[in-house]
């Protein structure tokens, strides 16, 4: 194997030290956006209809209360 003397007069570069896991298309960033909205969406609504519940049920307890 032979050596070599490699004299380098100037380098000059740019590096950005960048997350590979954080690299996302904006398609990907699209899809996270709409999945999360509807996540919340359904999560509201979820919430609406429990209150609704306990409200008809609190109101179906009153009246039974009221009855004895």
């Amino acid at each position: 194997m032979m050596a070599a003397n490699v004299e380098i007069g100037e380098v000059s570069s740019t590096m950005r030290a960048v997350d590979s896991d954080m690299l996302l298309s904006p398609r990907m960033l699209e899809r996270i956006a709409e999945a999360t909205a509807l996540r919340i969406k359904d999560r509201d609504a979820h919430e609406k209809r429990a209150h609704a519940e306990r409200r008809i049920t609190g109101g179906v307890a009153e009246e039974r209360d009221e009855e004895k």
